[in-house]
C-alpha cells in the first residue's frame, strides 16, 4: 500500500467518525445551535484539522504537511467570506433557529461533493493543459482587486442571485419552511420549501466561492491529497464557525481587503512560476505563502479589533458628553 493511498484511507476513516462523533453527540436535530456548543464545534474541527497536519507530517514528510496547512489556513479565512453571505441568505429566507443546523449540515454535504468534482477536473486540467495556472492566476489577481476594491453598495442580495433565480425556475417553490420539511404537497402536488431553497442556494454560492479557492490552493500546491484534504476539512468546519462568528463577522471589517491581498499574492505568483521556481526551492516557497497568509489575515483581524475598539471608546464619549 502506497503512502498516498494510507493517508486517503486515514483521512476518510477520520472523517467518518468525525461526522458521527459531531452530529451523534455535538449536535442534535432541531436543536438550536449556543455559542458555547459552537466554540466547541469549532475547537474540534479545528484540532482534527491541526492532528492531520501533524499525521502528514509524520507519514509524508515536511513539504506536503506544510502545503496542506498553509492551503487550509487559505481555505478556512475564504470561508469567513462564505459566512458573511450565509447569514445573508439565512437572514433572507427566515431560517428558523432550530432548523439551522441541519440546513447548514446538508447545504456544507452537497457542497463537500461539488467541490470534490471541481477539484477533480480542475487537477486534470492543469495537469493536461498547464498553461491553464496562468488563467487561474489572472482570475485570481483580478479577484483580489475586485474583492479590496469593493465597497457596501456591493453586497450580496440573494432574492435577486442567479442562483435563486435559477432555483425558482426549476422547481415549483411555497415560501412556506414546510414545519423543517424540505417539500410538502399541497392538493396533490409538491411544492419545495424556503429551507430546500436556502441548501440548494448554499451548494451553489459555496462553488462560486470555490472558482476562487481551489486555484488559490493549486497556487500553493499541486498534490491531489493536499488540495481535496484542505478543503474538505475547512468546509466541514462552516457550520460551527457559522454560529460561531453570525453576531461578529461585520465587525471584523478590515478581513476582506486582507484575504483580497492574499489572493493577489497567490495568483501574481501562478503568473512569475517560473521566475519563482529559479529564485526559491520548493520549500522556501511554501514558507513564503505560509507566511503571507497568516500576515495578511492577523494583521487585518487585529486593525478590525482596534478600529471597533476606537469606534466603541468614541461612541462611550460620545454619551458622556450628552
Amino acid at each position: 500500500m502506497s503512502k498516498e493511498m494510507l493517508t486517503y484511507i486515514v483521512f476518510g476513516a477520520v472523517l467518518i467518525l468525525a461526522l458521527a462523533f459531531d452530529l451523534g453527540l455535538l449536535s442534535k436535530k432541531n436543536k438550536e445551535i449556543t455559542i458555547k456548543k459552537a466554540m466547541q464545534q469549532t475547537i474540534f474541527w479545528v484540532a482534527l484539522a491541526l492532528a492531520f497536519f501533524v499525521f502528514v507530517w509524520v507519514e509524508d514528510g515536511k513539504q506536503p504537511a506544510l502545503e496542506y496547512i498553509s492551503a487550509y489556513l487559505m481555505e478556512w479565512s475564504l470561508s469567513i467570506d462564505n459566512i458573511f453571505v450565509f447569514i445573508l441568505i439565512f437572514t433572507s429566507f427566515a431560517v428558523k433557529k432550530a432548523y439551522s443546523s441541519r440546513v447548514l449540515l446538508i447545504g456544507i454535504l452537497m457542497a463537500i461533493v461539488f467541490r470534490i468534482l471541481f477539484i477533480t477536473v480542475g487537477v486534470a486540467l492543469v495537469q493536461r493543459f498547464e498553461w491553464v495556472l496562468y488563467i487561474f492566476g489572472v482570475f485570481l489577481v483580478y479577484t483580489g482587486y475586485k474583492m479590496f476594491t469593493s465597497d457596501e453598495d456591493d453586497k450580496f442580495d440573494p432574492e435577486t442571485s442567479k442562483a435563486y433565480k435559477f432555483v425558482k425556475k426549476i422547481f415549483p417553490l411555497t415560501m412556506s419552511d414546510g414545519g423543517g420539511k424540505f417539500w410538502i404537497k399541497e392538493n396533490g402536488k409538491r411544492l419545495y420549501t424556503s429551507l430546500f431553497v436556502v441548501v440548494m442556494m448554499l451548494a451553489s454560492i459555496d462553488l462560486v466561492f470555490a472558482l476562487d479557492s481551489i486555484p488559490a490552493v493549486m497556487g500553493i500546491s499541486r498534490d491531489k491529497m493536499v488540495i481535496y484534504t484542505s478543503n474538505i476539512f475547512a468546509v466541514l468546519g462552516l457550520r460551527s464557525l457559522f454560529f460561531l462568528l453570525k453576531g461578529a463577522v461585520n465587525k471584523f471589517e478590515y478581513l476582506q481587503q486582507g484575504i483580497a491581498i492574499v489572493l493577489i499574492f497567490i495568483g501574481a505568483k501562478m503568473l512569475a512560476a517560473h521566475w519563482f521556481d529559479e529564485w526559491f526551492t520548493t520549500n522556501t516557497q511554501v514558507f513564503i505563502s505560509l507566511g503571507v497568509i497568516i500576515i495578511c489575515i492577523t494583521t487585518s483581524i487585529l486593525l478590525s479589533i482596534a478600529k471597533n475598539k476606537r469606534q466603541q471608546k468614541n461612541e462611550n464619549n460620545s454619551r458622556v458628553i450628552n
